[in-house]
């Protein structure tokens, strides 16, 4: 193990086991004097019946139990507050982290299965000035153990199993890039979880070099792009990320990214009422995605106090149809959990300010 990878994942100086891989405890383990297949055990413990402290793992003596104990550090979330909806079953947690930061995950019911929305950072940088996860402002990224998690919190305390999972809480992805690939190896591992990528979709505001990164990866997750503009000067003035990779730039890495993968990309398009729901917008639209196999998520944006913007259901339905009319796939997103405020980043603002 290279130690300097190795200090890349501490807590409180120690490695923070849930952060490793199973070739990577394995070498630990031997390291301590054990056999190696008691790394295949504790891996076990971990990520299938997902433990919360050393003690319990019984197979284990209790010597070897210690010495865990004294060696690693075994993260840990705490819920600070859990709200349920009383009309679709979402659930919304408020998670206290080790170092007293705070982020959410948010639970969703579909006819398909459970969804989980997870955060990849504490805070964000990106500035788009319609999101609550910007402004309270960018503390840190999370370790692949703080995202890991919230999948295993999530299912231990709601008693459901995550199906597939969304990268779209508080944070951009790929602005966490390695320990978001770090995660995507562990969730997927045939040793642990062993959740399908392609089960999990990566929403992006737009970093395109770590866009083509992630295409070279070819790892099968989904690409979704909050675009929410058909324009330079109309993205720019919401999303301050378009300044530094603006449109056309991030619809080409789109385009390349699908020729790399075969996936088709999701477009996440927040309809904010009299800003970017018109005609001209829908053919501007139309013009930058041609000859992209894609599909179009509106969204009717989310009301934060700091920010005038609004939306109705009849100006997201009458910019729906303006799409379909030309040909687009486009639908608008089920809202769920709308009696808790289950947008990510609104329930961290409001507990922190």
């Amino acid at each position: 193990m290279n130690r300097q990878k190795m200090k890349h994942y501490e807590i409180d100086g120690k490695p923070d086991i849930l952060s490793l891989t199973l070739p990577e405890l394995e070498e630990q383990i031997t390291l301590m004097g054990e056999k190696k297949f008691r790394a295949r055990q504790v891996y076990e413990w971990l990520h299938v019946k997902q433990v919360t402290g050393f003690d319990e793992m019984t197979n284990l003596s209790a010597q070897l139990r210690n010495k865990l104990a004294e060696r690693f550090c075994l993260n840990s979330l705490f819920i600070v507050k859990k709200l349920a909806s009383n009309t679709d079953n979402t659930l919304k947690y408020l998670y206290r982290l080790y170092d007293g930061n705070h982020i959410e995950s948010v639970v969703m019911e579909y006819n398909h299965g459970t969804s989980l929305c997870v955060s990849t950072q504490v805070g964000c940088k990106m500035g788009c000035n319609f999101c609550a996860s910007t402004i309270a402002g960018f503390k840190r990224n999370l370790l692949p153990s703080e995202i890991l998690l919230q999948v295993y919190e999530a299912q231990r305390d709601s008693g459901r199993k995550i199906s597939s999972i969304v990268l779209m809480g508080i944070g951009e992805p790929l602005d966490n890039f390695d320990n978001v690939i770090r995660f995507f190896e562990l969730i997927s591992s045939p040793d642990g979880m062993n959740l399908s990528l392609r089960h999990i979709s990566l929403s992006t505001c737009g970093v395109v070099p770590k866009i083509y990164e992630l295409a070279k990866l070819r790892l099968g997750v989904t690409l979704s792009i909050s675009l929410h503009a058909t324009s330079n000067e109309q993205r720019s003035a919401t999303m301050p990320i378009n300044n530094k990779y603006d449109i056309n730039e991030l619809i080409k890495a789109c385009k390349d990214y699908f020729k790399e993968t075969g996936r088709r990309i999701s477009f996440e398009y927040a309809v904010i009422e009299g800003v970017n729901d018109s005609k001209d917008d829908a053919l501007r639209l139309k013009k930058l995605l041609s000859g992209l196999m894609c599909h179009i998520n509106l969204i009717p944006v989310n009301k934060i106090d700091e920010r005038d913007y609004t939306s109705s259901k009849k100006s997201t339905l009458s910019f729906q149809k303006y799409l379909t009319d030309l040909g687009l796939n486009a639908t608008v997103r089920r809202t769920l959990g709308a009696d808790i405020n289950a947008a990510c980043g609104q329930l961290r603002r409001e507990y922190e300010i």
